[in-house]
Parts: structure tokens; sequence; C-alpha cells
């Protein structure tokens, strides 16, 4: 039966591991794994015996994705890491997120810039996926601030949806043969268009198994001063999707900033979503008092989580992988941030405590019971 939470924790120096009993009193912490290389992807993988993978990705020492199969205790490199062909003109960056495939080995890979590989074998030989990989629309997105990222990897039955900034939601239906740009509703404010078919800087998206076509999403907002062409677009940073991403609304209103990264859903109420706002111009903390904020009431109203959190003079950023929810019968929520602090929100973040205070500038956080 599972009775230990581990959590991994990517940073610009490697990654660490941390691991707790599920009373979550202390957390034994483990590394840093890949030394020096920054990790912006991890995955626990609870399928069969529990392994980690986790991106290391460098211009120096070359793209690699590393592998354990002890719980962290010890990392090795996978055969291979994706590859673009020498005749496809585009060259790995980085690789923003993991995720199990439909087979029992099965990965799939978000790379920069933005395509999505598949391995069969557990990482060790990769294919790139065509449909998105050679979309109609590859050559026309342009990176963002961040680059130009696939983050999200989602996967429903047959469907599948991506998140890329900036290229926007897509989705398919044919289990990832191909690929349909679905933004209708998802605003951009940096496009004299302000809601385009693709192009989007989409931030995350995620979902939940009980909620059947709900999806939610953290966009890039901020619009809502701008006086730029094509106008003022207020509250297009957090939205609701009710049928499998076609279509999308506004569930921003009682937010600070619609400005933010992460999203996190609860893992027994799909009802419940936590985002973490930030000011749009420095993507720090509004006010300088960083705080959650939850709705449970799928974003029709929010209220503010900060106990135990600085209440002032904090002004750090939390990157869009860099915020996950455990799935204990009463789940905490972790969120590192880029000045290297790991907070731990218990009970579904009514009250905060810092578990690490001087890691590395954080990148990515995932949790799992194994």
């Amino acid at each position: 039966m599972p009775d230990r939470l581990l959590l991994t924790i990517g940073t610009k120096k490697g990654l660490f591991v941390a691991e707790a009993s599920k009373t979550r009193r202390s957390f034994a912490l483990r590394g840093p794994f890949g030394s020096g290389v920054a990790v912006y992807s991890s995955l626990i993988d609870r399928r069969g015996t529990p392994k980690i993978f986790a991106s290391s990705c460098n211009a120096f020492f070359g793209m690699k994705v590393l592998k354990s199969t002890d719980m962290g205790k010890s990392f090795k490199e996978t055969a291979s890491a994706p590859a673009f062909s020498k005749e496809d003109g585009r060259a790995l960056a980085n690789i923003w997120s993991l995720e199990p495939g439909p087979g029992k080995k099965d990965l799939l890979a978000g790379v920069e810039p933005a395509s999505l590989f598949r391995s069969e074998d557990g990482g060790d030989t990769w294919t790139m996926v065509e449909g998105i990989s050679n979309h109609e629309h590859a050559r026309k997105w342009h990176p963002g601030n961040g680059g130009l990222c696939m983050h999200t990897i989602l996967r429903d039955g047959n469907r599948v949806h991506l998140g890329i900034s900036t290229g926007g939601h897509y989705m398919s239906e044919d289990g990832g043969a191909t690929f349909k740009a679905e933004n209708k509703g998802i605003g951009a404010g940096f496009s004299p268009d302000p809601y385009p078919e693709f192009g989007q800087c989409v931030h995350k998206i995620v979902g939940h198994k009980d909620a059947p076509g709900r999806l939610y999403m953290q966009n890039h907002g901020g619009w809502s001063e701008w006086d730029g062409p094509g106008g003022r677009r207020p509250d297009i940073g957090v939205l609701r999707s009710d049928d499998h991403g076609r279509s999308w609304y506004s569930i921003a209103k009682g937010l600070p900033s619609d400005f933010g990264f992460p999203i996190s859903v609860h893992p027994h109420d799909a009802d419940t979503v936590y985002v973490l706002p930030l000011e749009p111009a420095t993507r720090t903390c509004p006010g300088g008092s960083p705080a959650v904020w939850r709705s449970e009431d799928g974003g029709g109203s929010w209220r503010k989580l900060a106990k135990g959190l600085p209440k002032k003079e904090s002004f750090f950023t939390v990157q869009r992988d860099a915020m996950d929810i455990d799935e204990l019968k009463s789940p905490a929520l972790y969120f590192g941030t880029t000045t290297g602090q790991l907070w731990i929100g218990r009970d579904g973040g009514e009250e905060w405590d810092c578990l690490f205070d001087s890691l590395p500038p954080i990148h990515n956080v995932k949790v799992a019971v194994v």
C-alpha cells in the first residue's frame, strides 16, 4: 500500500528529491542530481515499480533524460533524449514536459522549440510526433519570454491536449495522430487581434478525471490596462472550458491579478482550483505579499490563502510547473520559488510552512504518493 510522499524539485542547478511519510512531519532531501544543469521537467511514474524521470538540458553538456528506479536515491541517463533530425533545421533547446504515454513504457516529452516526442521503451529511444511537430502552424509560432515551449501534455482517452507558449491550446481526438488549434475565447494581449486562431501565450492547463470535458487554464493575462492596438483585454488570464477545450470563458473575477503561471486542481474535487497571481510587469507577488487563491465553485469566486506566508517585501516568481498538490485525504499544496524556497500548504493551502529555504532557483515541483 502506498505510504510515502515523493517530491521532485527541478532547479537551476539540478534535481532534488524529498521524501516523507504520509504525516508530512519532515522531509529528507537528496541531491542535486545532474548537478549544475537546469531541470525544467520531471515525472514521478507510478506505473509498476515507481520511477522518476527528469530533463537535464544544457547547450554545452547536451540534452539528457535522467531516470531513477530506486525512489530517487540514484539516477542514470537514458540511452538517448529527444532530438530533431539534421534535415529538420530545428535544434533541441529544452525539455519542458514529461508525461506517461498510452503504453506501459510509453513516455511523452514536450520540448523547445515546441514539438512533441514519444518513447515506447522508457526513454531509451524517441520519435517525433508529426501531427503537432510539423503542424501547418508550427513554423508560425514565436517564442515568448520563456522560449517556444510545449509545457502541457494532458491525456484523456483518445483526446490529447497540448499547451504551447506561444502557440496556444491544441487538441487531438485521435490519440495524437492529428491536432487542431482550439482557442475560442483565449485572448492574446500582445496581438492586434484580441482572439486569434492560434499564437496565444498559454501558461498551463489542468483537468480532472471526475469532470469529463472540463479544463482550467492559466493564460498570459495582465492586459486590462492595455491601450494599444485592439484595445484592453481584461480577465483573459484565468479561464475554464466545459466542452473539452473547444471554447473557453473567464473565471478571473475576484482575483488581484489575472496574470500568473501555475494552476492546480484538487485531486478529490473538480470544483476546487488553485492559482498563484503575480503582477504582470514584474512577475512577482502583488504588493510583495504572496498568496495562493482558491476557488471551491469552479472559478465562480475566490478566497485568499496566505497564513504563514510572508506578509510583505517578498518578490519571488513561481513558474508554470512549480506548483503541485498531493493526493492524500486532506491534500497539501507545494510551490517552489525563483529565490529557492519550497513551501507546503497543509489542509488544502490553509496554512503554509517553508520546507526548504536555500535551494537554487526552482523551475519544477512534482509530488506523488508511492
